[in-house]
């Protein structure tokens, strides 16, 4: 899938994930009802806002993260997390950085996350709630039971998205060999397939809180997951309208990063979706035609390489004229020949009948 969440602050949340060391040391401050202060990091930039405090350098454990969260200052840990390095100290981040927190505590863990490139972890004893800082970004982590409901609701959604997708996709299929792909046909299928990438992000940030207990909820999307990806980066290969010297990749990428950056609802505008493949207003009629240039047909063939499709593809201006081509006029591609051509021309056949059959079977 597309990377859609902010990895730093995806990374520190991994950290604290239900069956790491980390989560049962702040579950047990939780339930002792006190609050604590942890920096997981002990590199010169954090150690240039510490003050006072004293020198450890133990061994981690929940336990003993527990039993130092009895003193008012921060905990400071290496940044694997497998040792605490220094307890009971003062964090003196610049009062100038701006903060949206109230409290204490919270406040200096914003400030400090703002300043320091490091997870910082905020335990609230009166509110009983776990705080996660990295960067500018700040997450609350929830409870599990809620997480599970969560991802269980994005799962259903996220099947009647993918059933959707798999429908305009086979239509699509069906349309390109007749030759009557419309803008609305393109569009439905770059509609379903970017809210199938939403929501399956959604659920990735459900995973990542839910730890070792959302091995169920990965085993569901990773099912409904499978093939989007490739499938709609083929559509936009196939669709999108390039320029200049721009590579093949960059455009997919672009296309992908212009459709991420609409909201739900501009994502239902034919004119926003058909900008983010490069093209101009008066293309988005609906009723439109368009011609595929073949990629995604092509790379439904077994065994034939990418770069082999890419010349098959540089060769014929279109679908149409690669599904018209003789046998002769294949193996002019270079790195096909006569064995391959025929390969090439039976594939598309059986390819092309299957695609009509399915759409009106």
């Amino acid at each position: 899938m597309t990377v859609r969440r902010n990895l730093a602050l995806t990374e520190a949340l991994a950290l604290v994930a239900p069956g790491q060391p980390l989560r049962e040391g702040l579950d047990r401050i939780l339930k002792a009802n006190r609050g604590a202060l942890v920096i997981v990091g002990d590199d010169p930039s954090v150690l240039a806002v510490c003050s006072g405090g004293f020198l450890l350098d133990a061994e981690f454990s929940p336990q003993r993260l527990s039993e130092l969260a009895k003193m008012d200052g921060a905990i400071i840990m290496a940044a694997d997390t497998s040792r605490i390095a220094r307890a009971n100290v003062h964090l003196m981040p610049e009062s100038s950085i701006p903060t949206s927190e109230t409290g204490t505590r919270h406040r200096t863990a914003e400030r400090v996350a703002r300043s320091v490139d490091v997870p910082v972890v905020s335990v609230s004893a009166s509110m009983s709630t776990i705080a996660m800082y990295r960067n500018e970004h700040k997450h609350s982590l929830q409870p599990i039971g809620w997480l599970r409901d969560r991802a269980t609701q994005a799962l259903a959604t996220l099947q009647r998205f993918r059933s959707r997708f798999d429908v305009a996709l086979a239509a699509l299929s069906a349309h390109e060999v007749e030759d009557t792909v419309s803008v609305r046909d393109v569009v439905e299928v770059l509609q379903a397939g970017e809210m199938v990438a939403r929501i399956a992000d959604e659920v990735e940030g459900y995973l990542v809180e839910l730890g070792e207990d959302g091995r169920l909820v990965r085993l569901q999307l990773g099912e409904l997951s499978e093939g989007v990806e490739q499938s709609r980066r083929l559509v936009v290969r196939d669709y999108v309208r390039t320029g200049g010297k721009v590579s093949a990749a960059q455009s997919v990428d672009t296309v992908f990063n212009a459709l991420q950056a609409l909201s739900t609802d501009d994502l239902l505008e034919v004119r926003k979706v058909m900008a983010a493949l490069g093209m101009p207003a008066s293309a988005a009629d609906p009723h439109a035609g368009l011609e595929p240039r073949g990629y995604r047909l092509l790379s439904r063939l077994p065994r034939f390489s990418e770069a082999v499709i890419d010349r098959i593809v540089g060769q014929f201006s279109g679908l149409q004229q690669i599904l018209r081509a003789s046998v002769t006029e294949l193996e002019q591609v270079g790195g096909i020949g006569e064995s391959r051509a025929r390969s090439v021309k039976s594939g598309l056949a059986r390819l092309a009948e299957a695609s009509i059959f399915e759409r009106y079977d």
